[in-house]
């Protein structure tokens, strides 16, 4: 399946349906008065974060989504069916906005999920509405409102705990494939990675983080160079990124560090918060050397790039190194949602997310 990130649809909620003009016309009642009954409610249309959908290909064949319209009122005070609420089901982490002013409207970030984008028509009165003292024969009613019609933007932000940043064929889908069940595309040459991947990564019983591998970044990918920067937003929602490096580049000219210098200046040129998301130095493909010479390289590219947090020499094609890595990520993430609870708990929040 074509893996497809961003679409533009228009939806459109259901008319109210007509009010009636009727009179009660029965034996024996010769001064019935109205019994128009009222115009059903048009449907309205909702976004739902579903399971089990990771693209928006779907919303570029189907681009137009209508909610089902209100019936109109009939005799004796019978109100019309109203139209049926439509419910398109969204990728979880799709980011809604309206497509002509841009103003985000809802972020669906959990399964079931529910975003309201275009309210049904209101169903029109009937006659029986308008009698008084007055007007005891009312022949008005209610045509029923229009429903709203809008245009939508949808933009899909995959939601992972852990990114993978790294120049092309640094090693990221292998490492990938290492440690989860994805199966990336793998080859000896650069761009083998078109669109993001996501992997599971099992980290003893009932433990596990999500991992996410995007097209690799390089010099010049904010002014769109290369195939990364277009996937840069799905590592927004991630909590912690690994820089992956090749310690052993073919290249004999290549520099590992100028290499791992020009992603953080793209990453920073994207979005500073990105940037400033903690970032662990993954150093890959050490079996290519012999251990002592992996190590030396290792120091030397940590002393260069000055880098204070942890570094973790690896092999993603012999999985050698990588348990450690998968048992200090899992570490790093529980640490950070107990120091969620513990301040969810200062701030007296319950686990609902309303205030105890």
């Amino acid at each position: 399946m074509k893996f497809v990130d961003e679409a533009r649809i228009r939806v459109q909620a259901g008319n109210g349906g007509r009010g009636s003009t009727s009179f009660r016309r029965e034996k024996f009642v010769p001064l019935g008065g109205p019994d128009g009954g009222d115009g059903g409610h048009g449907g309205s249309v909702y976004l739902r974060a579903a399971a089990g959908i990771n693209t928006l290909v779907d919303f570029r064949i189907e681009r137009i989504w209508r909610a089902a319209h209100g019936e109109p009122g009939s005799s004796r005070d019978c109100t019309g069916r109203s139209g049926e609420d439509l419910y398109i089901p969204v990728p979880i982490g799709t980011v809604v906005r309206d497509g002509e002013t841009g103003e985000v409207l809802g972020d669906l970030t959990h399964e079931g999920d529910l975003l309201a984008v275009a309210r049904g028509g209101k169903g029109g009165w009937g006659n029986q509405r308008f009698k008084s003292s007055v007007n005891r024969a009312p022949r008005q009613f209610g045509p029923g409102l229009p429903g709203e019609k809008r245009t939508l933007e949808l933009e899909l932000k995959l939601l992972a705990d852990v990114g993978l940043l790294g120049q092309p064929n640094a090693g990221k889908s292998t490492l990938i494939r290492a440690v989860s069940a994805a199966r990336p595309k793998v080859a000896d040459y650069p761009f083998t990675t078109l669109y993001p991947n996501l992997g599971v990564v099992a980290v003893g019983e009932h433990r596990s983080f999500v991992m996410a591998d995007i097209p690799g970044l390089i010099e010049g990918a904010a002014e769109g160079a290369g195939l990364g920067i277009r996937f840069l937003k799905h590592l927004q929602r991630t909590r912690l990124l690994l820089h992956v490096l090749d310690v052993a580049p073919p290249d004999p000219h290549a520099d590992p560090v100028a290499d791992a210098r020009s992603i953080v200046a793209e990453l920073k040129k994207f979005s500073p918060v990105l940037a400033a998301k903690p970032r662990w130095l993954v150093i890959n493909k050490c079996d290519l050397l012999l251990e002592e010479e992996a190590e030396r390289r290792a120091r030397e590219i940590v002393r260069r790039l000055r880098h204070r947090g942890p570094r973790f020499l690896i092999s993603g094609a012999t999985g050698a190194g990588t348990r450690a890595l998968c048992e200090a990520v899992m570490r790093f993430l529980d640490e950070q949602d107990a120091a969620e609870r513990e301040r969810a708990a200062a701030r007296g929040d319950t686990g609902d997310g309303q205030r105890a």
